[in-house]
């Protein structure tokens, strides 16, 4: 059975699980995670947000996310991705197309489970990246600029690392959106077996 608190976003499952499948096969295609996907994407996740704790209501008895309230939830959720993502893209160590899927996501899920997401997503991303080391035969220097952006953020402080940003064309750059696909479905089983 179901929970009551996940039912609202139970409605954003296939539309979630649609798009990071389209986003990560053409993340690892091109390297890129178009507008085309995630703009309308998001842009639906805050239009339908009003109306999930309706449909949660008629078939559950549960009001959930209603109103204004999912509309503040949704909110909630793009800015939250949106502000997270957005720093890292700032240090350069992700792509605003990154940022965007994750802000799309987060306005269908809410704040509560999109923290979920992005710690699996973390999780996810960082075993993915010394998996794709270890099989390149460059773990150590992952190892390395890993020493290098810790050791010197008191130097830096809130600036970039000059060499070990995306724009930089030898810097090795990994797909993210598989990452953000695992972390987020993930999000959903933890939120269905919590409720």
């Amino acid at each position: 059975m179901h929970s009551t608190a996940l039912w609202p976003n139970s409605i954003a499952w296939w539309p979630t699980l649609l798009v990071l499948v389209v986003a990560t096969f053409t993340d690892l295609r091109s390297r890129r995670i178009p507008n085309w996907l995630v703009l309308p994407f998001l842009l639906a996740g805050v239009a339908v947000a009003p109306f999930r704790g309706a449909i949660a209501f008629f078939f559950r008895g549960d009001p959930g996310f209603y109103g204004w309230h999912g509309v503040g939830q949704s909110l909630a959720g793009l800015t939250l991705g949106a502000a997270i993502y957005g720093f890292l893209f700032w240090m350069g160590g992700m792509g605003m197309g990154d940022v965007k899927l994750v802000a799309a996501v987060g306005a269908w899920i809410g704040p509560q489970q999109l923290l979920v997401a992005l710690i699996l997503t973390g999780l996810a991303g960082g075993a993915m990246a010394l998996i794709w080391a270890g099989m390149g035969g460059f773990l150590g220097e992952i190892f390395k600029g890993a020493a290098d952006l810790i050791a010197g953020i008191g130097k830096r402080g809130l600036r970039p690392h000059p060499e070990l940003v995306l724009d930089n064309p030898l810097t090795r750059k990994m797909p993210y959106a598989p990452a953000i696909a695992i972390g987020t479905v993930a999000s959903f089983v933890c939120a269905l077996k919590a409720g």
